[in-house]
């Protein structure tokens, strides 16, 4: 009996020899193997992440008057790198509605696979020099008289050329076949001045020196 309880610890201690050096195997690969699961989880994630979507935005663009305009695609898109280089190559601009040369807002377009993409260009004037303060001339013309047009005429500062083109003369108060005073204005970079022209009648003012002569 003794042997055999002998027999049966020693088969029992055996077993869970074995047991315990199948185990010390097994865990270090099946550690691997869960981080290996991981690794590959993180892989597929960042690839799924960088997927471009290529939707295909344009862009509102300011351009200022007389500056060229880019034929390169990517300088229209919103998001050039969130879209195939394949398919950028494949777009197809026009411009050929955009003065450059004059202010306002035009429209612009790209197609792509029969699909027509419109986008805006504003052309903006040039910024103006500033000018601190401008004085004009009191004129006084004989009545009949052609009003001048000519911006020197009315200014009294010596303007840079690009300010006096940058001037709008109003004459429109003045009527030169009725004598009298009238206001006129110039105005330039949002400001506004004014002075007078006055219409006068020169045989009035032949009496007026006559009468200063023999007084």
């Amino acid at each position: 009996m003794t042997e055999q309880l002998h027999k049966l610890v020693i088969g029992t201690f055996t077993v869970l020899g074995c047991l315990c050096i199948i185990s010390g195997i097994s865990i270090p690969h099946m550690i691997k193997f869960e981080k290996d699961s991981v690794v590959k989880l993180n892989v597929t994630q960042k690839q799924v992440t960088n997927v471009k979507n290529n939707e295909i935005k344009l862009k509102d663009i300011q351009l200022e008057i007389g500056k060229s305009l880019s034929t390169d695609c990517h300088d229209y898109l919103v998001d050039p790198n969130n879209i195939e280089e394949s398919i950028i190559k494949q777009l197809k601009l026009n411009i050929s509605k955009v003065n450059i040369n004059e202010e306002g807002n035009y429209t612009y377009s790209i197609t792509y696979n029969k699909k027509i993409y419109n986008g805006s260009i504003t052309i903006t004037p040039k910024p103006l020099p500033n000018v601190d303060s401008i004085t004009l001339n009191a004129l006084s013309l004989e009545v009949g008289s052609t009003l001048p047009t000519n911006i020197e005429t009315y200014v009294q500062e010596k303007l840079a050329p690009e300010v006096l083109a940058a001037i709008k003369l109003d004459i429109s108060n003045v009527n030169p076949t009725i004598p009298g005073r009238y206001l006129y204005s110039i105005s330039y970079n949002k400001m506004l001045y004014t002075s007078t022209i006055t219409i006068y009648e020169p045989q009035l003012t032949k009496d007026i020196q006559s009468i200063q002569k023999e007084s």
